[in-house]
């Protein structure tokens, strides 16, 4: 699975995926300072679910209909960082099969996933 992190995610978790062999396109490496609409049109281009923690990605699948692999949406406030990375990278690694054509929002104490 690939996935195409945006440029507000925590470069540990991009480490954590890359570590559990995931193909992860970082845009804070790639393409610092892109705007949401180039980040999703990019990631459509090279096959990747799209990680974020930038709402505004919710509007653009959602309610705006723009084209994506998949969106996750991580909502994760009360963790620390080691933590946070963890339950991301086990719900992907749990949910694989399901993030593709889903908005998805990861919650310390929750998971939703919504077919596009």
């Amino acid at each position: 699975m690939n996935f195409f992190a945006d440029e507000g995610l925590d470069f540990p978790l991009v480490d954590l995926l890359r570590q559990k062999l995931y193909r992860v396109i970082y845009a804070a490496e790639e393409m610092p300072g892109a705007s949401d609409d180039y980040i999703l049109q990019k990631a459509v281009q090279e096959n990747c679910i799209l990680i974020t923690k930038d709402k505004d990605f919710g509007e653009m699948v959602i309610r705006r209909n723009i084209l994506s692999i998949g969106v996750v949406l991580i909502r994760i406030e009360k963790l620390n960082l080691p933590e946070n990375c963890l339950l991301v990278a086990n719900f992907i690694a749990k949910y694989e099969p399901e993030l593709s054509n889903s908005f998805t929002v990861i919650q310390e104490d929750k998971i939703r996933i919504r077919k596009l």
